[in-house]
């Protein structure tokens, strides 16, 4: 079978859906393709006689695999039972949507396959570029000769596909010092492109011990943007235009929710669901709902489209009223700022983009523009580059780690470089300086359809990748909790990654009722987090892109987090559906996962199988166990004592009648529960205790802690 005809196998089971007269459950369907005439169910209704009958010749796993990538891009759907009783409540029955139905009369997923005509490229090192690298000497003595290609080479358009761990910002720092110490370059006509101030701020660093970060212009998009809209306010606002505070995001929210007679607590609920809404404190919840709206008005100014009430057209009846209210919402921001001369990331560029057309005297000239993370640009950040139209550009990036999809990055802008600029040069970094050689071939195994060269490392050490399956969740818990306690590595060497932020706070609830020193790095977090020696990182893994640890937790590997069913901003999934690969960016999150690993990869689920993103010839290379973990002594027992104490403290607040902090603070129940402590010297060591109160409950506590109280 042609590979592109296989590609499309997925429509049988969309015309399956459509064809059988009523929803089915997921074993039926699979028994359905499969051809399966001793099914009870194909016997009693006949489905033997249906055109799409067996159509499919894949094992039940690969099928449901497909299944779940269909369910993923919203082709088919979980049917809504109504009117159900006893275990027909927990039926889960597969039905066609809308959407299914018209990829069946025009198939566009095959279509949007982002690697299907990417070519594998590989760096040549010719004898000629061996003779110049020995003639540099000690400038280039450090550096593989893959990089020293890279920093030397001399096309004026160059893209580096730059593997994880292969050093990718020490080669394009030194490329700006070979510019200038052997090219002649002027500093000052050089310009450095990253994504965040962070990086950024890593770049001057790394400059300025050359001295060279004060001559280079070393900026984001939205600094270089900013610099030059201040410079030239007047040509392009009749009044004094500024950037957008977090104050006064607070206040334009505030105002809009008035405007529609609505207080944040009321749009909290209208805009998440219950699940969403169950594990984050209101505070962080009208964080989220803040950061969405201003996103969703920046989302249409990138994509030039207007705020339009049809792109808020629900699929979906329950989203309707947020729909609906996120729209009018957007509208009254963009109305607000427009009057109120403010201006976000969006405005800065396209405002440069308008300067720059309307004044094109106004654009500055670089001989050469490199741009850092180049599988994260945008339509509009490319307009800008187009405009600014150097005669010199190098793109450094990796698409195995574009990740940032549902924001507006789109990752043809790295794979279509060569049809863009077609004298351009394709070079490769694949030595990896990170990983042992088996979490290596793991993770190129993990993305072996992109057609990119696999990488390499040279760090031999022990194989120690596993995948440990548990009975619970809580168990998975108490199984990364002990692995900290127990392992030698150092605390400020171990990452615990989630894909969602529920996850993260459950897991550090519980980290801190144990006394483990974290720290939290969070989608909604947007200050950057330094981890202080002896603390673990937990983190999301969007936010830690980038760093690495010698070990490292991957929680939670199941087809509801990889691919993520779950979503925390869900008129944001409503409205880009379509803009993206959903599930192969969710592939690509796992991808990066797993390259954080140094030297070990704990990869943890609980249930019945693990991701299917996780493949056979993946399994090959991990050693999978089913682990029993006893967790009822540790997490139980500190929720009774926590408990006990709590009731002791309200018994003895309400017969004295004086508030229950002044008798113990929430922080000592916790710092009891997790010392366990034995006697009143062991009370000294707990936080908020003193001789005095010592004195005057040490016995009542022991005696509670001992269930005793």
């Amino acid at each position: 079978m042609m590979e592109s005809e296989k590609e499309l196998d997925y429509l049988y089971i969309l015309k399956a859906l459509k064809e059988i007269p009523f929803n089915v459950g997921r074993k039926l369907l699979i028994d359905f393709l499969q051809g399966d005439e001793d099914n009870k169910s194909v016997q009693k209704n006949k489905l033997f006689n249906f055109e799409n009958f067996g159509t499919l010749a894949y094992d039940k796993e690969e099928l449901n695999q497909l299944i779940e990538s269909l369910i993923q891009k919203r082709l088919v759907a979980i049917a809504k039972l109504n009117n159900t009783v006893g275990s027909q409540k927990f039926w889960k029955l597969l039905e066609i949507t809308e959407r299914g139905r018209k990829e069946i009369e025009n198939p566009s997923i095959f279509n949007k396959k982002t690697f299907s005509n990417y070519e594998e490229t590989k760096t040549i090192i010719t004898d000629e570029d061996k003779r110049k690298f020995e003639a540099f000497g000690d400038f280039l003595s450090k550096f593989n000769d893959e990089q020293k290609k890279v920093i030397t080479h001399s096309n004026s358009s160059i893209l580096c596909i730059a593997g994880a761990g292969s050093g990718k910002t020490t080669v394009l720092t030194k490329r700006i010092e070979y510019l200038v110490k052997y090219k002649s370059t002027d500093p000052s006509k050089i310009l450095a492109i990253t994504f965040t101030r962070k990086a950024r701020q890593e770049m001057i660093n790394r400059l300025s011990n050359l001295g060279l970060s004060d001559s280079v212009m070393i900026e984001t998009f939205n600094s270089f943007c900013e610099k030059i809209l201040r410079q030239h306010n007047n040509l392009l606002y009749d009044r004094q235009v500024r950037v957008t505070t977090y104050r006064d995001k607070i206040n334009i929210i505030n105002r809009s929710l008035s405007n529609l007679n609505l207080t944040m607590d009321r749009a909290i609920n209208i805009y998440f669901t219950y699940a969403q809404r169950r594990s984050k404190t209101n505070e962080q919840l009208a964080n989220i709902f803040l950061n969405d709206c201003f996103f969703i008005r920046d989302y249409f100014k990138f994509k030039n489209k207007k705020i339009d009430n049809n792109s808020f057209e629900s699929y979906e009846s329950e989203h309707k009223e947020s729909s609906k209210m996120m729209f009018s919402m957007c509208n009254y921001i963009d109305a607000f700022m427009r009057k109120n001369g403010l201006r976000d990331f969006a405005d800065q560029l396209i405002d440069a983009l308008e300067l720059f057309e309307k004044n094109k005297e106004l654009i500055p000239k670089f001989d050469h523009i490199l741009i850092d993370e180049y599988q994260d640009v945008n339509s509009t950040q490319i307009k800008l580059i187009d405009i600014l139209n150097p005669e010199n550009i190098f793109c450094v990036g990796d698409p195995r780690q574009s990740i940032y999809g549902w924001r507006g990055s789109d990752i043809k802008y790295i794979l279509d470089f060569k049809e863009k600029y077609k004298e351009s040069d394709i070079l490769s970094l694949t030595k990896n300086y990170r990983s042992t050689k088996s979490i290596v071939q793991l993770i190129n195994t993990s993305l072996k359809n992109l057609n990119l060269p696999d990488l390499e490392s040279s760090i031999e050490g022990e194989k120690d990748i596993r995948l440990i399956n548990f009975d619970s969740e809580d168990a998975e818990s108490e199984f990364v909790i002990q692995g900290i306690l127990q392992t030698k590595t150092k605390r400020d060497e171990i990452f615990v990654l989630a894909r969602t932020n529920r996850q993260l706070n459950e897991l550090s609830q519980k980290m801190k009722l144990r006394g483990i020193s974290h720290v939290v790095r969070s989608d909604e977090l947007r200050k950057t987090v330094i981890a202080k020696e002896g603390e673990i990182t937990l983190a999301t893994i969007h936010a830690i892109k980038g760093l690495e640890a010698e070990m490292v937790f991957v929680i939670g590997c199941t087809s509801n987090r990889f691919p993520c069913k779950a979503s925390e901003h869900p008129v944001i999934d409503m409205i880009i559906v379509d803009e993206y690969d959903k599930e192969e960016e969710e592939r690509r999150l796992l991808y990066v996962a797993m390259s954080r690993a140094k030297k070990s990869l704990y990869l943890t689920y609980s249930g019945k199988s693990p991701t299917y993103f996780i493949t056979k010839k993946m399994l090959e290379l991990i050693s999978e166990e089913k682990k029993q973990v006893n967790t009822k002594f540790n997490i139980s027992q500190s929720n009774d004592v926590m408990t006990r104490l709590k009731d002791w403290r309200t018994g003895l607040s309400k017969a004295h009648n004086i508030p229950s902090y002044m008798i113990m603070h929430d922080r000592t129940i916790v710092d009891i529960a997790v010392k366990m402590p034995m006697s009143k010297e062991d009370l000294g060591n707990v936080y908020g205790f003193g001789p005095a109160k010592i004195q005057k409950y040490g016995e009542e506590i022991l005696k509670v802690v001992n269930g005793m109280g």
